[in-house]
């Protein structure tokens, strides 16, 4: 959990990173920013640089020849060594970001390197350097007084209420390639991979938070991509393995496999398609999974509205299905040429 309601705005600078794809060029601050108003100013951008930040999947800096070789991981441990090397740095940074901004679909826009003390991570009191970076403007509306009466201006700003892309580096665990969060809320596919590996050069932090997460995200794509239809799997019947299975880790604090197997999985040829498509993401997808683990509370609630409970029946009607199973029963109306769902319940609400 992060906490920055004591946060102080040590120092922040902004530069200009053209479209490399369209040849524009960077543009650099001479110095460091001012901030006008300096208060509200300072808590405008604390929101905008923080609340992205929701989740606790946290991730440290990698490279092939260890991470000291990673050049984020040793441009913000020469910041937070010392500050005064700020501005030099973003500069080091702005470059750096440039030069891997290959994809024709990443845009320019402004760079923000900032320095901030007093922030609480997961109980830890630390600094941290942020790196940020906004590609979209939105249209603002500007009321001006003007002799009595009022006057409109259309501007292009930037919305505080949408961050692009950004980093946050905690100074703790340098030993490990330090602590980090990273969100890119613009870029998917192929694309997105320019930020968090292009870029930052970072992988994921082996933690609770993350196996839970992967374990999660396994057992969806089981539903999706072995339990389903086409191996005549009724869509009932994925939906009832969906809700077993995040209403399992919502009830349990510890994850063990084998009772898993038996709680949610239950029959035998399950299991083994389960444990072979196991075997696939390990090997195939390289998503590290264990057989035992402390079970994420807040993994368990950022996925659980990606499990859809839902039967979704042409555009007419959606069946949320909660639990029963054995309460729904699918058919075929031959006079209507049609498929019907049978529901029995004990009371209407």
């Amino acid at each position: 959990m992060i906490d920055f309601t004591q946060t102080e705005i040590q120092k922040i600078v902004v530069h200009h990173i053209g479209c490399r794809a369209e040849g524009e060029e960077i543009r650099f601050s001479n110095s460091e920013a001012s901030l006008h108003d300096e208060d509200v100013v300072s808590e405008v951008l604390k929101q905008y640089f923080f609340k992205p930040f929701k989740s606790e999947l946290y991730f440290n800096f990698d490279h092939e020849e260890g991470f000291e070789n990673n050049i984020v991981f040793n441009l913000s441990d020469k910041v937070f060594n010392n500050p005064s090397a700020f501005h030099e740095v973003s500069v080091a940074l702005g470059n750096h970001l440039f030069e891997q901004s290959n994809h024709p679909k990443i845009k320019g826009g402004e760079f923000y390197m900032v320095l901030f003390n007093n922030v609480v991570v997961d109980g830890e009191v630390t600094d941290a350097l942020g790196i940020f970076k906004s590609e979209n403007k939105d249209t603002f509306l500007k009321v001006m007084l003007q002799n009595q009466g009022f006057e409109l201006d259309a501007q292009q700003g930037i919305n505080i209420k949408k961050l692009d892309k950004g980093c946050l580096i905690f100074n703790t665990e340098k030993e490990l390639g330090f602590k980090v969060c990273s969100v890119d809320n613009i870029n998917k596919g192929n694309e997105a991979h320019f930020w968090q590996t292009d870029f930052l050069g970072l992988k994921p932090r082996e933690d609770n938070y993350y196996f839970t997460n992967n374990y999660l995200q396994m057992c969806k794509g089981f539903v999706g991509e072995v339990f389903n239809e086409d191996n005549d799997v009724s869509r009932p019947d994925q939906v009832d393995l969906l809700n077993r299975s995040i209403e399992y880790f919502g009830k349990h604090a510890n994850f063990d496999e084998r009772e898993f197997e038996r709680e949610v999985i239950r029959q035998p040829e399950v299991v083994d398609a389960f444990q072979d498509y196991k075997n696939f993401c390990v090997a195939e997808k390289n998503m590290p999974l264990q057989d035992s683990f402390d079970i994420s509370k807040d993994a368990v609630k950022s996925e659980k509205k990606h499990f859809k409970s839902v039967l979704k029946l042409d555009k007419n009607f959606h069946v949320y299905v909660h639990g029963k199973r054995q309460y729904i029963e699918k058919g075929f109306d031959s006079e209507r040429g049609l498929k019907f769902y049978k529901l029995y319940f004990e009371s209407e609400e």
